[in-house]
C-alpha cells in the first residue's frame, strides 16, 4: 500500500472517530455539563500528546504561546456551542451544520483580507443555504435554537482556520507545538468557566466513563496526530473530500444507535449541503485551495 493510500485511509479512520463524536457527546451530556465535558475531553487530549511529543515541546516558543492563545480562544467559542447546541437539535442536524466552516472561512477570508470570492463559492452557498433550510426550518419557517447554535460552530471554527493559517506562516512559530498547547488551553479554559457557572461531576455509568475517555483519546488526542502526521503524504483535495464524510458518519451512527429518524425534506437537505461541502473541496478551478481542520 502506497503512502498516500495508508494516509487516506487513516484519515477516513479519524473522521469516522469524529462523526461518531457527536453520538458520544450527546452520551455524556446526559450526565456531564457542556463546559466541564469539554475540559474532560482536552485536558485528556493534551496530557497523552504532551507525554508523547514531550522532547518536541519543552523549548516552546514565546510566539507559539501567544498564538496558541488566540486560536483556543475561538476554540472555546467553538465547543460552547458545539456543547449546549448538541443538547437542542438531532444529531444528523448537528453533524450536518458544523461541517460548514468549509464555507464560512472563504467568506471570512473576504471580509478580513478582501480576497475576492469565486463564482463556485456563491454556487455552494446557494445550495448550502436552501439544505440548510429544508434541514433546519419547521412548519412555521423557525429553525431550532440548537440549529443556531450549531452555526456558531461553524462560524467559531472558520476564525480558528483563519488565526492558525497566519500562526503556522510564521517561522517562529512551531505547528505541532501550537496544536498541543491549544489543547491544553482549551481544557484549562473550560475547566475554569465549568467551575463558575455549573456544578461539575464525574460520570455515574462506565458507558458515560468510557465515552468521555474514548472522547479524549482518539476523537481529540489520537485523531489530531494521524492528521498532522499523515496530511503531509496525500493532498489537500483528498484531504478536504474525506473530512466531507465526518456529517455522513455522524448521521449514519444516529440512526443506527440512536434511532434518529428525519423527516424526507431533510434528507434532501442534507443532501445539498454534502454536495456543497464536496464542491467546496473540488479543485474547480484546479488553482483553488481550501483549508482544512479537525471538527469537534
Amino acid at each position: 500500500m502506497s503512502k498516500q493510500k495508508r494516509a487516506d485511509l487513516l484519515l477516513v479512520v479519524v473522521t469516522a472517530f469524529w462523526g461518531s463524536s457527536y453520538y458520544l457527546s450527546n452520551l455524556c451530556l446526559q450526565e456531564l455539563p457542556p463546559m466541564w465535558l469539554t475540559s474532560f475531553r482536552f485536558l485528556t487530549a493534551f496530557f497523552l500528546l504532551a507525554a508523547v511529543f514531550f522532547p518536541h515541546i519543552r523549548r516552546v516558543s514565546a510566539a507559539t504561546l501567544k498564538y496558541s492563545l488566540y486560536v483556543s480562544l475561538s476554540l472555546v467559542g467553538c465547543y460552547t456551542f458545539y456543547g449546549y447546541g448538541l443538547t437542542r437539535t438531532s444529531l444528523s442536524n448537528a453533524g450536518f451544520i458544523c461541517a460548514l466552516p468549509v464555507v464560512f472561512t472563504p467568506l471570512l477570508d473576504f471580509v478580513f483580507h478582501r480576497t475576492k470570492p469565486h463564482r463556485k463559492l456563491i454556487i455552494c452557498l446557494v445550495l448550502c443555504t436552501a439544505g440548510l433550510g429544508l434541514m433546519t426550518l419547521n412548519e412555521q419557517f423557525r429553525p431550532r435554537s440548537g440549529d443556531l447554535l450549531c452555526l456558531g460552530v461553524a462560524f467559531c471554527y472558520a476564525i480558528d482556520l483563519l488565526l492558525t493559517e497566519e500562526a503556522v506562516r510564521r517561522e517562529n512559530v512551531d505547528p505541532l507545538a501550537l496544536g498541543v498547547c491549544q489543547l491544553g488551553v482549551v481544557g484549562v479554559i473550560t475547566l475554569v468557566l465549568s467551575l463558575f457557572i455549573e456544578t461539575p461531576t464525574l460520570p455515574r455509568t462506565p458507558a458515560v466513563w468510557a465515552s468521555a475517555i474514548f472522547l479524549g483519546i482518539f476523537c481529540t488526542g489520537v485523531a489530531f496526530v494521524i492528521q498532522s502526521v499523515q496530511q503531509q503524504y496525500t493532498t489537500a483535495t483528498h484531504v478536504g473530500l474525506i473530512f466531507t464524510l465526518e456529517p455522513v458518519f455522524s448521521a449514519t451512527v444516529a440512526f443506527f444507535l440512536a434511532g434518529e429518524r428525519l423527516l424526507p425534506r431533510a434528507y434532501l437537505g442534507a443532501v445539498l449541503m454534502l454536495l456543497s461541502l464536496v464542491l467546496m473541496e473540488i479543485d474547480w478551478p484546479p488553482q483553488e485551495r481550501t483549508r482544512v481542520k479537525p471538527a469537534p
